[in-house]
C-alpha cells in the first residue's frame, strides 16, 4: 500500500512538474514575442512580484512530515513511524544554531545578573552578623559587660533578619518567566542602592568602631539594629516598586495579529515597553486561538486565481504606467464576480462543517455508551481484570476516528492532531468520567495556543521592534511590534482618559404625585 501511495504522489508530481514545465515554455514562447519597453525589461516582469517563502515555525515541518500520516491515521489506526517524528532540514539546523548563539549571550547576562543579587542577598545577611561578631573577636576583653537591653537587641535582629529572609525569598527567588533585552531599570536601582546602604556602613563601621576598637558594645549592636532596620525598609520600597506601581490600570493596550487579524486589549499599569511586550506575550499564549496557517491559504488561492486571468500588454512600447493600472482596474471590475464565488464556497463550506460536525458528535456519543457497557461488565469481573483507561481508549477509538479525521481535515485542525494525542485525551477523558461533550471541547473550536502540545507551538523565539527605547515607560500613542517567524503582533497603546464623574442631587419629593379622581370616573 506505501508502495502504491509513493508510486501515486512521484506520479502526481511529475504530472504537476511536466504540465508546469508546459505552461513555463508557452510563457516564455510568448514572451519572446512581446515586445519590450523603453528601459529594457518585458512588461511581464514589471507587474510580477514573487515574494519568498516564509520561514517555516519551529516543529512545523515535522508538522508538514506528519501530514501524510495524519491523513491516514482514521482509517488505517496505525502507529506513527519514527521517520516522520525525527526528520530535520538544513534550515532546522541553521536555524537551531542561530539560537544556540544567541541563547549563549542571553544565558550569560542572565547568570551576571543572578550572580551579582547572590553575592549582594549574601552581603545583606552576613553584615549585620559580623558588626555583632568582629568587636568580640578581636578586643573582646576591652569590651563592656553587655546588659538586658544589649540581649535583647539580639532578639530583635535575629526576627529581623528572619523576616527579610522570608520577605526577599517571596519577592526575589523566582522562576524567571522570560529573558528581555534590556535591564529591568527598578531591579538595578535597588541593587544599586542595597549596595550604596552596605557600603556607606562598612565605611562608617570601619572608620569609627574598627579603627578606635569602640568599647560600648550595646552602641555596636544598636548600630547594626539600624542596618536590618535599613535593609527592610529598602524591601518595603522594592515591594512598591516592583509589585503595587503597575496594578493600577493606566493604559489599554490593543494586540492585533498581523496575519488574521484577530484581536485583544488589555489593561496595563506603569511597566516599561519591554515589560509590556511580556505581558501581552503572557496573555497572548493563553487568550488568543491557535495560529492556523491554512485557514488563510483560501482567500490567497482565490486572489491568485483572479489576478492569472488579467493581462496586460504594451503595444506601443510606451511606459504609461498609469494607463496600465486604469486597464488592470477596469478589466477587474469587469471581470471580478468573487463576492458571489466568496458566499458560495462559505455557504458549503459551512455545510459541511454542520453535517461532519454531527456525525462526529454521534459517534462519538456511540463510543462513549460502548464504555459504559464495557465498564458494567468490568465491574462483575474480578478486581484484577479491570480494563485499562488506556486499553479502552483503544478499543473505542477506531469507531470514531474516520468521522473525527474528516471533520478535523474540513475544519483545518489536522496538523494540531496527532493520533497519540488524541487517544492520551481519550483517555484522560474515560479516567475522569467525562462526558463526550467535554471529550469534543477540543476539537470542535480552535483553543488558546497551551492547549495544544509543545511540539505544535511556534517559537518561544520573539523580536521586539520599538521606536522608543524599550526601557522606557509606556505613554499614550506609543506603538511596538512583536515578531514571531511567520507573525507578528501590533501592539497600540492608549491611555485611559481622564474620568470626571460630578453627582446630581435628586429631591425625594420629585418622586410624589397626586391622584385626583373625578366623581364621574368609573374608579
Amino acid at each position: 500500500m506505501s508502495a502504491a501511495m509513493d508510486t501515486e504522489s512521484t506520479y502526481s508530481g511529475y504530472s504537476h512538474y511536466s504540465g508546469h514545465s508546459k505552461k513555463a515554455h508557452r510563457q516564455g514562447r510568448d514572451r519572446h514575442k512581446s515586445p519590450r519597453s523603453k528601459d529594457g525589461s518585458r512588461s511581464e516582469k514589471s507587474v510580477t512580484i514573487q515574494t519568498p517563502p516564509a520561514e517555516p515555525l519551529l516543529g512545523n515541518d515535522a508538522s508538514r512530515a506528519e501530514d501524510g500520516q495524519d491523513d491516514n491515521w482514521g482509517e488505517t489506526t496505525t502507529a506513527i513511524t519514527g521517520t516522520s517524528e525525527h526528520s530535520i532540514s538544513q534550515e532546522d539546523i541553521a536555524r537551531i544554531s542561530k539560537d544556540l548563539e544567541d541563547s549563549v549571550g542571553l544565558d550569560c547576562k542572565r547568570y551576571l545578573g543572578l550572580t551579582v543579587a547572590a553575592v549582594l542577598g549574601l552581603l545583606v545577611f552576613l553584615t549585620p552578623i559580623a558588626f555583632i561578631l568582629l568587636p568580640q573577636i578581636l578586643w573582646r576583653d576591652d569590651l563592656e559587660p553587655c546588659g538586658t537591653v544589649c540581649e535583647g537587641l539580639f532578639i530583635s535582629v535575629a526576627f529581623k533578619l528572619l523576616i527579610l529572609l522570608i520577605g526577599t525569598w517571596a519577592l526575589f527567588f523566582r522562576q524567571p518567566k522570560a529573558d528581555i533585552p534590556r535591564v529591568f531599570v527598578f531591579r538595578a536601582l535597588l541593587l544599586v542602592l542595597i549596595f550604596l546602604c552596605l557600603f556607606s556602613y562598612w565605611l562608617f563601621y570601619g572608620v569609627r568602631i574598627l579603627d578606635t576598637k569602640d568599647t560600648n558594645y550595646q552602641g555596636v549592636v544598636q548600630y547594626a539594629v539600624s542596618l536590618v532596620d535599613a535593609l527592610l525598609f529598602i524591601h518595603y520600597l522594592a515591594i512598591v516598586l516592583l509589585e503595587l506601581r503597575q496594578l493600577q490600570p493606566t493604559f489599554t493596550v490593543k494586540v492585533v495579529r498581523s496575519t488574521d487579524g484577530e484581536a485583544r486589549y488589555y489593561s496595563l499599569g506603569h511597566l516599561s515597553i519591554q515589560r509590556a511586550a511580556l505581558v501581552v506575550l503572557e496573555n497572548y499564549y493563553r487568550d488568543f486561538t491557535v495560529y492556523n496557517p491554512a485557514l488563510l491559504t483560501a482567500s490567497k488561492s482565490r486572489a491568485t486565481k483572479h489576478m492569472a486571468g488579467l493581462k496586460v500588454y504594451n503595444v506601443d512600447g510606451n511606459n504609461a504606467s498609469g494607463q496600465s493600472r486604469a486597464m488592470i482596474a477596469a478589466a477587474a471590475r469587469r471581470r471580478d464576480s468573487s463576492h458571489n464565488e466568496l458566499y458560495y464556497e462559505e455557504a458549503d463550506h459551512e455545510r459541511r462543517v454542520k453535517k461532519r460536525r454531527a456525525r462526529l458528535v454521534v459517534a462519538v456519543e456511540e463510543a462513549f455508551t460502548h464504555i459504559k457497557r464495557l465498564q458494567a461488565e468490568e465491574e462483575q469481573k474480578a478486581p484484577g481484570e479491570m480494563m485499562d483507561p488506556r486499553e479502552a481508549a483503544q478499543a473505542i477509538f477506531p469507531s470514531m476516528a474516520r468521522a473525527l479525521q474528516k471533520y478535523l481535515r474540513t475544519t483545518r485542525q489536522q496538523q494540531y492532531h496527532s493520533m497519540e494525542s488524541i487517544l492520551q485525551h481519550l483517555s484522560f477523558c474515560i479516567t475522569n468520567n467525562m462526558t463526550p461533550k467535554a471529550f469534543l471541547e477540543r476539537y470542535l473550536s480552535p483553543g488558546p495556543t497551551l492547549q495544544y502540545d509543545r511540539d505544535r507551538w511556534f517559537s518561544k523565539q520573539w523580536t521586539l521592534v520599538s521606536e522608543e527605547a524599550v526601557t522606557s515607560g509606556l505613554q499614550d500613542g506609543i506603538v511596538f511590534v512583536l515578531k514571531c517567524l511567520d507573525f507578528s503582533l501590533v501592539v497600540n497603546v492608549k491611555k485611559i482618559p481622564f474620568i470626571k464623574l460630578s453627582e446630581e442631587f435628586i429631591d425625594p419629593k420629585s418622586h410624589k404625585f397626586v391622584l385626583r379622581l373625578q366623581s364621574e370616573t368609573s374608579v
